[in-house]
């Protein structure tokens, strides 16, 4: 057993108490059996130390539930799997603008726009029922990072531009209704506070509360081919750059595995892995 008092140290540098069934939860969460996390608990326990990192915590979890259960170490690894989507956040917006798909939205990726004063790029727009959402998404590589209150100033001030320019335009038969800021980490408070007073929708990792990006990524098995566990991190990245992003798009692209040297035996491994993690929510439900 664990000795009485034992912390962690976070990757946003905090210090909390290590807690046992805060790591079991988080497990089971992933799809892991109560046998499985019993299993990992009893290995883990020998290891821990205090001032232990929160991913060291990680790494061992994840390398022995790997050994157990890989569908479930794929879901575990969701977090880290979207750091590793870098390093420019090209792929981070395809996800996102994947994920609003599913939602309903008609979507495009890294749009040109007009504003009143200036042109914008902007990273995702979706409509929906004739109106228009203009996206801007913050992605980190370092999991330290957060979004502070001068970003959703700057990116409502960015709207605000391409709000006048496109519901004052005659050609558009659409309303240009609200900007969303998305982030893979946190906002600090300030950041929040200023995004609800001026009607920014906010996404990061874990907010809103059971509705963040975590959240709706499970719930739509829109997991990035970086969570495999089949692949390489050189192969990982071989496909983002054929611009293959999400697990669900290889169903169909046996032919660009084969153009980045996988066998056919491989390429089975990988599309049994894919179907897995795919039908995981279906499953579950």
């Amino acid at each position: 057993m664990l000795k009485h008092e034992i912390f962690v140290k976070k990757s946003t540098e905090e210090i909390e108490p290590f807690l046992i069934q805060k790591l079991k939860q988080s497990l089971q969460s992933c799809g892991a059996t109560k046998k499985e996390v019993d299993a990992i608990i009893t290995q883990m326990q020998p290891s821990i130390y205090d001032g232990i990192s929160s991913n060291e915590i990680y790494k061992k979890a994840f390398s022995i539930l790997k050994k157990y259960n890989k569908i479930s170490a794929s879901r575990y690894s969701l977090k880290r799997a979207i750091f590793n989507l870098g390093p420019t956040g090209y792929p981070f917006e395809r996800l996102v603008g994947a994920l609003l798909k599913e939602k309903g939205y008609k979507t495009k990726v890294s749009v040109i726009l007009n504003g009143e004063c200036i042109t914008h790029e902007i990273d995702v727009l979706a409509e929906k029922e004739g109106n228009v959402y203009a996206i801007e998404c913050k992605f980190h590589s370092d999991a330290k990072a957060s979004s502070n209150v001068k970003v959703p100033l700057y990116i409502n001030s960015r709207f605000l531009d391409i709000q006048k320019q496109w519901n004052t335009n005659l050609k558009n038969k659409t309303h240009l209704k609200q900007g969303w800021l998305v982030t893979n980490t946190r906002f600090t408070e300030d950041a929040l506070n200023y995004g609800k007073c001026v009607g920014l929708t906010m996404l990061s990792w874990d907010y809103p509360k059971n509705n963040g990006l975590k959240a709706n990524i499970d719930s739509l098995a829109l997991y990035p081919v970086t969570t495999l566990t089949t692949l390489s991190k050189k192969e990982k990245h071989q496909l983002i750059d054929k611009d293959l992003v999400l697990v669900k798009e290889l169903i169909n692209a046996s032919h660009k595995m084969k153009s980045i040297g996988l066998s056919e035996k491989r390429i089975n491994h990988v599309l049994d892995e894919v179907k897995k993690l795919c039908n995981f929510s279906q499953h579950k439900a």
